[in-house]
């Protein structure tokens, strides 16, 4: 009776004389692979049954627009790259937990907004060890540390854990009190440059 040799790692090509990348994978890796492009090659080859990708401590910068075609993706891990604030993702509704911490990300608002955008259905989000999250172990001061919090979970009501740490109920209250207090502070103040 033949049997088949073991299957390629994730994230590896198979090498001649063996079984080619295993069809129908529900997890790939390329970390620390040194990536400058994302393989899409191996990982489209999964569109239809990968569910979780990791692509963290690599090189990557560029916008990883042809990852909308992963059907089932739900965990999008991108920790330890380059990725900047004006990054551009795919629409991915598919998609409940992304990880991007330690990368170069310092414009929160534009960040934010293009996550709310393309993964309307997030419930996770890390952001640690970038710019524009202020924490004490990136020399932020606590009241910078809840006021992202604030902002990022008023932004995105979705969201049940914000990097390692739960959102509670109440905190979810004020951060929506907070910053619909400071829209209507922003809206009035208008409203009176514009009756002047």
């Amino acid at each position: 009776m033949e049997t088949e040799g073991p299957p390629a790692a994730p994230g590896q090509y198979s090498q001649p004389g063996q079984p080619g990348p295993v069809l129908g994978l529900l997890s790939l890796s390329f970390a620390y692979q040194g990536l400058l492009e994302i393989p899409y090659k191996v990982i489209l080859a999964q569109q239809h049954t990968l569910e979780v990708l990791d692509l963290s401590y690599n090189l990557l910068e560029e916008s990883p627009a042809l990852l909308g075609e992963l059907e089932k993706l739900s965990t999008l891990i991108l920790d330890c790259n380059s990725y900047s604030s004006h990054v551009k993702f795919p629409y991915m509704p598919s998609v409940t937990a992304v990880w991007i911490n330690k990368n170069k990300i310092s414009n929160l608002p534009i960040f934010v907004e293009e996550i709310r955008r393309k993964f309307p259905n997030i419930k996770i989000l890390s952001m640690m060890n970038n710019e524009a999250a202020p924490s004490y172990f990136n020399g932020g001061s606590l009241p910078q540390y809840i006021d992202y919090r604030q902002y990022v979970i008023s932004q995105i009501p979705s969201l049940t854990i914000l990097d390692d740490t739960e959102v509670l109920g109440k905190e979810r209250a004020q951060a929506k009190k907070t910053y619909r207090m400071q829209r209507t502070r922003e809206g009035s103040k208008r409203r009176k440059e514009l009756h002047r």
